[in-house]
C-alpha cells in the first residue's frame, strides 16, 4: 500500500502556512517524498520546512501556557476569544479550536521531521552532513513532542511515515514512552549537532539545553545537572535584560535557540503577538505586576510601550516595516537564564546546600536583573530556595512560554492560580483535552482515549 501523510487522518494536508512559502519540500498536489529526497540541497530544504513549521507555533505557547497560567487574565470573552477565554478560565471542552488547531500544527511538524529522518539513510552526500541534518530534525521532534507530551500526557508515537490503515490503528502511548523518545532524540541531537550557532538552527548547546529542560521535567535530577552542566560556559547572561529582546542583537550570546522571523521578507515576519489598544485595557495580572520591586529591572519587559497605533510589552518591541507591516522578533524558546535557574533548582531538589552553586547560578540571573544576593540567611532551607527558585522564574520569563509548565513542575498550579483568578482547579485540568474529532477519527477508546475529566 502506497505510504500516506499519516496526519491526513487528523485532518491535516502536508501545505506550508503562511511562514512557509519560501520553500516547498514536495508538489502541491503530492506527498511523495521520496520523489523529492535526493540531493543535500533537497535535505536542506527539508530541515528549512520543518524549521518553519515553529513560526506557526508561537501562538501556541501563548494560548495554551500564558492564558493558562496567572500571568493573563481575561475579563471577558470578546469576538473571537471565547476559547482563548475558556482556557483561561479552565472551562475548555473537548471541541475547543485553540487545542484542536495545536494538536494538527505538532502533528504536521512531526511529519515533516520524521519524513527527513526516515529518507535520509538513502541519501547520497557526505556523512557529518547528514548526521547534521538528522540530528536538527530529531531535536526539533523532540521539542515538539516535549509540548505535546506535557500539554496532553500519553500521546501517539510515530516515527516514521505510516499508511492510512496503520493511522487507523494508531493509539495513545504511556507518558514514560514519549519522554524516552524525547531524551533519545535529544542525545543523538546533542552529539551530532554542530557547536558553532547558526542564528535559527539548532545547535549541540540547544539540544543540551532542552535536554536538561527535559531531564528536570521528569525529576530526573542527577541527569538534569549532568548535562545542563556541559551548557554552562558556553552562554553568557547580556549585561541588561533589554538586550536580550533586542531586534539588533538576534545573536546575543544569551540566546540558545529561537524561532526566526525577518519582517523585511513577505511571509516571514508577524502581526504583534501581545498587545493592546491602551494601558486599561492591560491582561496582566495585578500580581505579576505588582511581584517587581522597584529596582528589578525586568519590570520594563511588561511595561507597554507604543509601537505605531498600538502598546506592545518592551520584550516584544520592535517597529513596524513599511515594505510588509509586520514586526521582525524572533520567539526566544532557550536562553542561558533558563539554564543557569534550571540548574540551580535541580541542585536544590538533589540536596539542600547552604552555600555553593545552587546559589551561584541563582544570583547571577539576580543580579543582572539589580537584585541583592541571596544567602543561606534568606533562604535556610531547600523549600524556602525552591519558592525563590519558582519567584525568580515567574519575574524573568513572562510571556516566553514557561510559566504554566512551571507550575505543573513545582505542583503549585491549583494554589498560584486560586490566588489570581479564584477557581479551583481540579488535577485533572493539569493536562488538556484531547480534541474530540481524533478521538472520533480513531473511533477505538481503548487505543485512542480522552483524558480523565473531559
Amino acid at each position: 500500500m502506497k505510504k500516506l501523510n499519516y496526519l491526513i487522518v487528523f485532518g491535516l494536508l502536508f501545505t506550508m502556512s503562511c511562514s512557509d512559502d519560501f520553500v516547498e519540500i514536495s508538489p502541491k498536489d503530492s506527498l511523495n517524498s521520496v520523489d523529492f529526497y535526493k540531493t543535500k540541497e533537497d535535505f536542506n530544504a527539508g530541515v528549512i520546512a520543518a524549521y518553519a513549521r515553529l513560526q506557526g507555533q508561537v501562538s501556541i505557547y501563548f494560548e495554551l501556557v500564558e492564558w493558562r497560567s496567572d500571568n493573563l487574565d481575561l475579563a471577558a470573552p470578546t469576538a473571537g476569544t471565547q476559547d482563548r477565554f475558556n482556557i483561561n478560565k479552565f472551562q475548555e471542552t473537548t471541541d475547543n479550536g485553540i487545542i484542536q488547531s495545536s494538536w494538527e500544527n505538532f502533528y504536521n511538524g512531526i511529519f515533516r521531521t520524521n519524513v527527513i529522518i526516515e529518507e535520509i539513510g538513502n541519501a547520497n552526500f557526505d556523512e557529518t552532513l547528514k548526521k547534521q541534518y538528522e540530528a536538527e530534525a530529531r531535536f526539533l521532534r523532540a521539542l515538539t513532542y516535549f509540548n505535546v507530551v506535557r500539554i496532553w500526557g500519553d500521546a501517539p508515537i510515530v516515527l516514521k511515515t505510516i499508511t492510512v490503515k496503520e493511522s487507523l490503528q494508531l493509539g495513545r502511548s504511556p507518558v514514560q514512552d514519549v519522554y524516552a523518545e524525547i531524551e533519545a532524540d535529544l542525545q543523538y541531537a546533542a552529539t551530532n549537532l554542530p557547536t558553532s550557532q547558526v542564528l535559527g538552527r539548532a545547535t549541540s548547546g540547544a539540544a543540551k539545553a532542552l535536554l536538561g529542560k527535559v531531564y528536570l521535567t521528569e525529576k530526573k535530577y542527577p541527569e538534569a545537572i549532568s548535562v545542563l552542566n556541559e551548557v554552562v560556559g558556553l552562554y553568557s547572561l547580556q549585561p541588561s535584560i533589554a538586550t536580550v529582546f533586542d531586534v539588533t542583537k538576534k545573536s546575543n550570546t544569551e540566546i540558545i535557540f529561537s524561532i526566526r522571523f525577518n519582517k523585511e521578507v513577505l511571509g516571514e515576519g508577524h502581526g504583534s503577538w501581545f498587545s493592546v489598544s491602551d494601558r486599561s485595557t492591560s491582561p496582566f495580572t495585578s500580581k505579576l505586576v505588582n511581584a517587581y520591586s522597584t529596582n528589578d529591572n525586568r519590570k520594563a519587559m511588561i511595561d507597554f510601550i507604543i509601537s505605531g497605533n498600538q502598546l506592545v510589552p518592551g520584550k516584544f518591541f520592535d517597529t513596524e516595516s513599511t515594505a510588509t507591516r509586520n514586526f521582525g522578533n524572533d520567539y526566544i524558546l532557550l536562553r542561558y537564564a533558563d539554564v543557569l535557574l534550571m540548574l540551580s533548582e535541580a541542585l536544590n531538589e538533589q540536596g539542600f546546600q547552604s552555600s555553593g552553586q545552587a546559589f551561584d547560578y541563582l544570583n547571577q540571573v539576580r543580579k543582572r536583573a539589580g537584585l541583592e544576593n541571596y544567602s543561606a540567611i534568606n533562604l535556610p532551607n531547600q523549600a524556602s530556595f525552591r519558592t525563590a527558585i519558582l519567584q525568580e522564574r515567574f519575574l524573568e520569563f513572562p510571556l516566553e512560554g514557561q510559566r504554566w509548565f512551571d507550575l505543573i513542575r513545582s505542583n503549585t498550579a491549583a494554589a498560584e492560580i486560586n490566588t489570581v483568578k479564584d477557581i479551583d482547579i481540579e488535577s485533572y485540568q493539569l493536562l488538556y483535552p484531547v480534541p474530540q474529532s481524533e478521538i472520533e477519527k480513531i473511533n477505538n477508546l481503548k487505543l485512542f482515549y480522552q483524558n480523565d475529566g473531559y
